[in-house]
């Protein structure tokens, strides 16, 4: 009989290799393979005894080059001078273990961010051993950090730096959890003081009654945004008009996480916007005012001139004649004062832009003024530059101005008083001025003369009269002439007053060479000059005008056809619009500019919509007339104004 243990064993499942413990061979190629860590070990006095292919990679030596050395040689100069290699080896021997991130230096002197865990080494005794080190390069990862960084405090540097508007946060019940500088400026609080409040302690408490404040971060979450303006509230309890706007803030998976507030102090512009109303509301009052005076202000006209072609035996009825002239030319100046101011405030009224010597201008000014002056025997003396002080501007416009001046000068100025008018030149300025002796303006009124219906101190009867408009059209005058006017007073009686005008000068203008030698060909013949730049066009024209009995000029482009208007100085000038180089209504603009009498300009042109006229009439275009020329039009135009001229 067989032995048993002689019977073959039925086939099983295959058994498991057996596992063999790791030795130190594995372990060295295990750590020698690792490339994103530098592993390596140190002597306990801080030496390298090791190096895996992860520290040749990170910190660019070989095996050779740093086995042996101390590994400070990885550190930059600012911690060896600190001692920190040691510090970190001696707190490793300590507690057992050291990490920490921060510079290192590599082999070819760059720097990389490192993260280091070094580990005491104890023998199977527990006798020390030494030191595992291990670096991990996180340059790349502290670049971004440091990108998200320098992002998030560039963005909280930009929020609270700005100071025109309050910008905060809310929590999603509305409470405060963050302030910028404009949030301390306009309302008062500082970060510590508000952070964790509700924000409806910035609202008034009519509008807190009625849970308004929640109302608004209601509808800032249906909607994603809030906007309003309103009354709120600073810290010390005033009151500022304020622009709103919330935002709801949501994360990525759309979960609300807050609200961004910002907030506008819009007081100044609240109160320049219902100054402007205001003003726009006076000025419709005084020009309906002013128009609606003229209506009966005409027929007394009427009444005075009839009754003056009559002769009254009444001294009675003749002073009565007399004081009613005499008072409607003063309210038809009040009128007029109104009308002007109601055109300056609305935009309406319209300058000339011509050269004017202000030396005619003072002399008209003083010749309308001396009757006033001599009926209260006051002496008014003129001081004139002998040089012409041109400027470009509308001539009546600057006699009212200089006459406003002198008669409130000789009004508030006592009989037997004296006024001064000066005219003279300062660098690129005309310095108009008018100074009188009498008793001179308040300091506390000095500042606001020139404000409307401001009048200075007067007794309670008023004896000066006026509206307390003429100060105020004088500045608005003056400033659409581009210049300014100060008024200077000591408040001294005796010393009176002084009103300063200063205008930019301008060039002086053309002086025309027109001599019989010049065009001998006119015979006495009024000068007509075409401007076209298409010739067939500019010849045909020019040949109707000899047969209408003038003498024709011709010129094809813009800048010639200016340069023959101050050169030849033509009666007439009839003027193409769509010229090349310079267009017609920059030369219509430039001759009302530039010349002290320019001729009158028709334009003949292809435009001819509504606003090509208006434009036209805005140059200094007398006439607009669209080709083809209407020929009998164009003839009674020659007529009127050549029998003017």
């Amino acid at each position: 009989m067989a032995d048993a243990r002689d019977v073959p064993l039925p086939p099983g499942p295959p058994q498991p290799l057996a596992l063999t413990r790791p030795g130190d061979a594995d372990y060295r190629l295990l750590i020698e393979a690792v490339s994103d860590y530098a592993i390596f070990l140190l002597d306990p006095g801080g030496v390298v005894r090791s190096w895996n292919t992860g520290a040749r990679r990170i910190k660019g030596y070989e095996a050779h080059e740093v086995i042996g050395r101390h590994f400070s040689l990885f550190y930059p100069p600012e911690q060896l001078e600190r001692g920190w290699p040691e510090h970190e080896l001696k707190v490793a021997r300590e507690v057992g273990r050291f990490e920490d991130e921060g510079w290192r230096v590599r082999k070819d002197g760059t720097r990389f961010w490192a993260n280091v865990i070094i580990t005491r080494l104890s023998g199977p005794e527990g006798e020390f051993r030494g030191f595992s080190k291990i670096t991990r390069d996180l340059s790349d990862r502290r670049r971004e950090e440091e990108h998200l960084r320098m992002s998030e405090e560039r963005f909280r540097l930009l929020v609270e730096g700005v100071k025109d508007y309050a910008i905060f946060m809310l929590d999603t019940s509305g409470h405060v959890v963050s302030w910028n500088a404009g949030a301390r400026r306009f309302k008062g609080y500082e970060a510590a003081e508000i952070i964790g409040q509700h924000f409806s302690v910035f609202y008034p408490p009519e509008a807190q009654a009625t849970g308004w404040p929640d109302e608004e971060l209601r509808i800032a979450r249906r909607d994603g945004r809030f906007q309003d303006e309103g009354w709120r509230i600073r810290k010390d309890g005033t009151r500022f008009w304020a622009s709103v706007v919330i935002t709801a803030l949501h994360d990525a998976s759309g979960t609300l996480r807050g609200f961004a507030k910002v907030t506008r102090d819009m007081t100044d512009q609240r109160r320049v916007s219902s100054l402007e109303d205001e003003g726009r509301r006076i000025s419709t009052f005084l020009a309906m005012l002013g128009h609606e005076l003229r209506n009966p202000l005409a027929p007394i006209s009427n009444a005075l001139a009839l009754m003056a072609r009559e002769k009254l035996e009444s001294r009675t009825l003749r002073l009565a004649q007399d004081t009613i002239s005499r008072q409607l030319k003063q309210l038809v100046r009040l009128v007029d004062d109104l009308l002007d101011v109601g055109r300056i405030t609305s935009g309406k009224i319209r300058l000339e832009a011509k050269p004017v010597d202000l030396k005619w201008v003072v002399l008209e000014s003083v010749e309308a003024m001396t009757p006033a002056a001599t009926d209260k025997g006051q002496r008014l003396q003129t001081e004139i530059e002998e040089t012409p002080l041109w400027i470009t501007g509308d001539r009546a416009r600057m006699i009212q101005v200089l006459s406003n001046l002198l008669g409130n000068a000789i009004k508030f100025t006592p009989a037997g008083g004296h006024v001064w008018v000066q005219a003279r030149r300062d660098g690129e300025r005309a310095v108009l001025s008018v100074r009188d002796d009498g008793p001179g303006i308040p300091p506390q009124d000095i500042q606001r003369v020139f404000n409307l219906f401001e009048q200075g101190e007067q007794d309670i009867a008023r004896l000066q009269g006026g509206l307390g408009l003429g100060l105020s059209l004088v500045q608005q005058l003056v400033g659409l002439h581009g210049g300014d006017v100060a008024a200077y007073s000591k408040g001294v009686p005796g010393e009176g007053s002084e009103f300063v005008i200063r205008l930019p000068l301008a060039a002086a203008p053309a002086l025309p060479e027109k001599a019989t030698a010049a065009s001998p060909q006119s015979n006495g013949r009024p000068t007509v000059l075409v401007v076209d730049d298409n010739r067939d066009s500019a010849q045909t024209m020019a040949a109707l005008m000899e047969t209408l009995g003038c003498y024709a000029i011709v010129r094809h482009d813009g800048q010639a056809g200016l340069e023959a208007i101050k050169r030849l100085a033509p009666d007439l000038v009839l003027l193409d619009i769509g010229l090349p180089g310079m267009s017609g209504l920059e030369v219509a603009r430039r001759a009302r500019a530039e010349i002290e009498h320019p001729p009158p300009l028709i334009a003949v042109t292809g435009y001819g919509q509504e606003r090509d006229r208006q434009l036209s009439f805005d140059a200094g275009f007398f006439a607009h007339l669209t080709k083809p020329v209407d020929v009998s039009q164009l003839e009674d135009l020659l007529k009127r104004l050549l029998d003017r001229r």
